[in-house]
């Protein structure tokens, strides 16, 4: 029996029996094979493409490509040049490394703008330029928050002036474009609003209004309402009270009855309006003695008067206090000063025969006792509470371990309302109301979405079209090799056998066969000469060529 490796030798070998037509169609069915097999590799092989940007303007499309040239990324061009195609693989390393370069940097500019400032330029150019850039920069740095996609900042920058009263304040108005399905937070709304009042010298955060790809407004002013509608701080507060009120009155109720039996809903009337008022009381005088004395001032004066008398002249008509000495004093004295000095000699007066005449007078003012009370109500004041609570059936467990949901008791309820006055501060005054509800809840079986299977699962589904591909391939590959191998078989088959050169082994095999007889031996060989007379030639060339 013929090894593989002899019968492909063999085969081989048969090759050379063929026609000029038969080679030239086993040759280049080869080679179209091999081509077969080349395309299919490619095929399999081929990148899927996937958009790595569009809608790119010409300037950002050229540094992109001159990036992707540098990176040695393949790519192609789709959309009439506005858009760049890059291998699937590739697609989200692309865009980090990209990214890290500032590209793509879209159709604003930022500062880069001032970069190839012109001599001679005015100042009206470079105050616009400087609007763009700072304008690009602002949209630069809205687009990467994390909800919005692209942004428009529009600068209304007054020009300054000399007079005070002719001075205006800047404005901003904003377009987000957020993705779908994404929103934006009223803090997040209010940190951009900040965010471009800090970026422009005297810009206020209430002078910039925030509007989405919809035309819906999302910035209000802060702290202002309309006087109908609250404000998004005032809804948030209240929300917030209602929430906290909620909790706690949950979390002294959740250990009697349970975390899960009790649910609590708030609705809080709160009032907004700020109030300042001053009060200014006047009392009436108290006592002398208990009263306050602001200031006191008291006089006091003495005046004499003489009594007329002494010699009818000049001297007693002289003024008090003075005296006219006409001779020497016979005792040498002094003159007193008050005295009455007469020509006969000293004239005294005597003091206790003059009226006295003395006044008081004293004045004193008291404080007024007033009371100055200035009071300010805070805004966000509880006007009314309404609490509503539900408290389910306490679970019993029966002998036979089956669960029973029993009513709570009057007692037991009427402990709850107490606990639930006591949390929420319960106020009548207020006109708050309180409604207590104990009721099974409801116990419907939790239904659960719908697995997916494995088979409609998107990734599963892509990978199964990769192997599917591959294997399709592979199976007509493979149909394409079996059938040019049996053609080729098929071709070696119906070639011409070679003659045997086993000639002279075949007639020196019928060498022993003479001892069974001469007749035997002959008849063979005449047989042999007849079937084959070119074995016979080739016998006899042979011999004489061994001669």
């Amino acid at each position: 029996m013929a090894t593989p490796k002899q019968s492909f030798l063999s085969r081989f070998q048969s090759f050379g029996r063929l026609s000029s037509g038969q080679k030239l169609a086993v040759i280049f069915g080869t080679a179209a094979f091999f081509a077969f097999v080349f395309v299919a590799w490619i095929y399999v092989n081929k990148p899927q493409w996937r958009v790595l940007y569009s809608n790119l303007n010409n300037r950002d499309g050229g540094n992109i490509i001159n990036a992707l040239s540098q990176l040695n990324v393949p790519y192609k061009m789709a959309e009439g040049g506005s858009a760049i195609l890059v291998p699937s693989n590739d697609v989200y390393n692309t865009r980090l490394k990209l990214a890290s370069k500032g590209l793509p940097r879209g159709s604003v500019v930022g500062f880069e703008l001032l970069d190839n400032q012109k001599l001679g330029t005015s100042d009206f150019i470079e105050q616009v330029d400087y609007q763009r850039a700072l304008e690009g920069e602002l949209d630069r740095t809205i687009s990467s928050i994390s909800a919005v996609s692209a942004a428009r900042v529009q600068l209304a920058i007054p020009r300054p002036s000399v007079f005070v009263s002719e001075q205006e304040s800047p404005s901003a108005s904003v377009l987000v474009s957020l993705y779908p399905g994404r929103t934006l937070g009223a803090g997040q709304v209010a940190g951009i609003e900040r965010l471009i009042a800090a970026s422009v010298p005297q810009l206020e955060a209430k002078n910039v209004t925030v509007v989405d790809q919809n035309g819906e407004v999302l910035s209000q002013p802060q702290g202002t309402s309309d006087g109908v509608n609250l404000n998004a701080d005032q809804l948030d507060y209240v929300g917030q009270v209602e929430q906290a009120l909620a909790n706690r009155i949950q979390a002294i109720i959740a250990p009697i009855v349970g975390r899960n039996n009790v649910r609590a809903a708030v609705t809080a009337d709160l009032d907004f309006s700020r109030m300042e008022q001053t009060a200014e009381t006047f009392q009436p005088n108290g006592t002398p003695g208990t009263a306050a004395i602001l200031s006191q001032q008291k006089k006091e004066s003495t005046s004499t008067t003489p009594a007329p008398g002494g010699v009818v002249g000049s001297a007693a008509n002289q003024p008090p206090g003075q005296s006219v000495s006409t001779a020497a004093s016979s005792s040498g004295g002094t003159t007193p000063l008050n005295g009455t000095a007469t020509t006969a000699g000293t004239v005294s007066t005597n003091s206790s025969l003059m009226p006295v005449h003395s006044r008081k007078s004293s004045t004193t003012n008291y404080d007024v006792d007033k009371t100055i009370q200035h009071s300010v109500q805070p805004a966000g004041s509880i006007k009314r509470l309404s609490v509503a609570v539900v408290v389910n059936y306490r679970p019993v467990v029966n002998r036979d371990g089956s669960t029973k949901l029993v009513p709570l008791n009057q007692s037991e309820m009427d402990e709850i309302n107490k606990l639930v006055k006591g949390a929420m501060g319960f106020d009548p005054k207020r006109g708050d109301s309180l409604n207590i509800v104990n009721t099974a809840f409801s116990t419907k079986p939790v239904v659960a979405l719908p697995h997916t299977p494995f088979y409609k699962n998107p990734d599963n589904i892509a990978i199964a079209e990769e192997v599917l591909k591959d294997l399709l391939t592979a199976g007509v590959v493979l149909i394409v090799f079996l059938s040019l191998r049996r053609m080729l078989y098929e071709m070696l088959a119906k070639a011409p056998k070679p003659v045997p050169q086993a000639a002279a082994p075949s007639f020196e095999a019928a060498a022993p066969r003479q001892r069974e007889g001469y007749e035997q031996n002959l008849q063979a060989a005449k047989d042999l000469a007849r079937q084959n007379p070119s074995i016979v030639a080739n016998v006899v060339k042979d011999w004489m060529e061994n001669e």
